[in-house]
């Protein structure tokens, strides 16, 4: 699994953090995506990785601005992580 960190710039309120995850919800495929105005980020963690272009081409059209990208690997940690 990956984990998505990205920076958006013009998310103000708790509206515009449920249109960016509107919006990358309705355009991929993900387990789960959160974000946070006043941190100006959104995370999201998806199977496959979800390129920083395609992301892009989701977002222009909301009036979000993507400034930043990084992905990495996700391992899930829970109650019972610590039995693998």
């Amino acid at each position: 699994m990956k984990k998505i960190t990205l920076k958006i710039d013009g998310m103000a309120c708790s509206m515009c953090e449920a249109h960016v995850n509107d919006a990358i919800r309705n355009g991929f495929k993900v387990r789960k995506v959160s974000s946070n105005a006043k941190k100006g980020e959104s995370v999201i963690i998806a199977d496959e990785n979800i390129g920083e272009a395609d992301l892009r081409r989701v977002l222009d059209p909301t009036g979000y601005r993507l400034t930043g990208y990084s992905s990495e690997e996700y391992e899930k940690k829970g109650l019972f992580g610590f039995l693998k």
